[in-house]
């Protein structure tokens, strides 16, 4: 198995980040489209029409503000994204643990792309916030 994890800090307090982890509207603004809700249990989707890629998702861990996690599972991936914040001053420490791919492949390596551009997407929308 080969589980991705990335770190960020983000210059903005703890509830901004967790409403845009949370909140359906501002996740489509840096992620995808999403019927989410922050509802253990909740089962949803994230799509991208433009590739035609569907997500389905399952809450399984809510702990505002400092836990989300749900299930992550489209294309060839099964897996688990793993949300963790971490407040210090003007600062939130954000951890993504994205686990369950097979092997560090095509799958992996475009996840932690993906992820990547995505997160600096949030970047951007809690900078004009």
């Amino acid at each position: 198995m080969a589980n991705l994890s990335l770190d960020y800090q983000i210059k903005s307090p703890i509830d901004k980040v967790w409403n845009a982890l949370t909140h359906s509207e501002t996740l489509a603004q840096w992620v995808m489209e999403n019927n989410f809700r922050p509802i253990v249990g909740y089962k949803c989707q994230f799509q991208n029409k433009e590739i035609g890629l569907v997500v389905n998702s399952e809450v399984l861990v809510v702990d505002k503000p400092h836990k989300l996690s749900y299930t992550w599972v489209g294309g060839p991936i099964d897996t688990i994204v793993t949300w963790t914040l971490k407040e210090e001053g003007d600062t939130t420490h954000l951890h993504l643990e994205h686990k369950g791919f097979e092997e560090e492949n095509q799958a992996y390596f475009g996840a932690k792309y993906g992820w990547t551009m995505m997160i600096d997407g949030l970047t951007e929308i809690l900078r004009d916030a």
